[in-house]
């Protein structure tokens, strides 16, 4: 299936919307929430982040971010009609192996 022609089967849609990774230094968080969209859902908070001068979108359903302003985090992101959307989960710390000493 992988070379039929609507591009459908193993590895069809690899090329489309590719996850765009960023990274760079955390400036500042701005929360907004609680919001729940319908009944059964958890509530969920929207987190805009500053990163290098850049503006990204993070949903979660911490109230807070956990990671210090100043450090350097890495994440996926996909560019929407919306501005830029942090994927779930993908919020890190870089870890500099040369701090660890």
């Amino acid at each position: 299936m992988a070379g039929s022609p609507r591009g459908r089967g193993r590895g069809g849609y690899k090329n489309a919307n590719p996850k765009l990774v960023g990274r760079g230094i955390l400036e500042s968080v701005a929360t907004t929430g609680p919001f729940n969209d319908w009944v059964g859902m958890p509530q969920y908070y929207i987190h805009m982040l500053t990163v290098d001068a850049q503006e990204y979108s993070y949903q979660s359903l911490d109230k807070t971010v956990e990671i210090e302003l100043g450090k350097k985090v890495t994440f996926r992101y996909r560019e929407t009609a919306k501005g830029q959307i942090v994927d779930k989960n993908s919020l890190g710390v870089v870890i500099d192996p040369s701090e660890l000493m």
